[in-house]
């Protein structure tokens, strides 16, 4: 049985979305990375103390993107990831790390600064250039969804899941603003049964 390790809105989203997709079984363990104390059991599996983690057997994983591309590569064939030598690829390849390196990363200092700095320290320099930089690099995003519903081209991949997680931390967290492309998008990604059904589970045990 694989377990996910997580919260209600944190990165580990992106791998229980995924498994929704592909059809396979998993449980869910909370993780509330506000609390004092943490799980031991949790902190023997990372240390470093932040999640996404995913337990396969004698596999444990941290990182949703590197989750995600063991979980498709440890099950594949699937339809969310093209094959190497598929046209999409490229794309495909491009957006599911943007979603994580190029737009969510760029989130943290920013949500960090307005929810956890002292008052004093939260309109500060550095999570203004970052909340610039996210936008900026959302121009790549929205250029692609100009020419195709989804940014692999016709078809959701796992790369939909990694930029519609960025999106929406960004809408609430962050003030983000979508255009008219954008947010179309994100109601046919988020509107999918296996979001749905992902975001139930990341509940459990409440």
């Amino acid at each position: 049985m694989i377990i996910v390790w997580g919260g209600q809105t944190s990165r580990s989203i992106r791998v229980t979305w995924l498994l929704e997709e592909m059809g396979l079984p998993y449980e869910v363990r909370q993780v509330d990375m506000l609390a004092d104390r943490r799980d031991p059991a949790f902190l023997a599996l990372n240390p470093a103390d932040y999640i996404p983690v995913m337990q396969d057997g004698d596999v444990v994983m941290v990182e949703s993107i590197a989750i995600m591309e063991y979980l498709i590569a440890r099950r594949a064939p699937t339809p969310l990831a093209p094959a190497p030598d598929d046209p999409a690829f490229p794309a495909y390849q491009q957006f599911l790390h943007l979603g994580e390196a190029g737009l969510a990363t760029l989130m943290m200092p920013v949500i960090v600064s307005r929810f956890i700095a002292p008052a004093a320290e939260r309109d500060n320099w550095a999570a203004t250039w970052c909340l610039q930089s996210f936008q900026k690099r959302l121009r790549l995003v929205s250029q692609r969804l100009a020419y195709s519903p989804f940014l692999a081209g016709e078809t959701f991949t796992a790369a939909d899941i990694s930029v519609t997680f960025a999106l929406t931390l960004g809408q609430k967290h962050c003030d983000l603003m979508l255009g008219e492309v954008e947010q179309t998008y994100l109601d046919r990604t988020t509107g999918r049964d296996a979001y749905k059904r992902a975001m139930e589970r990341s509940h459990e045990g409440l």
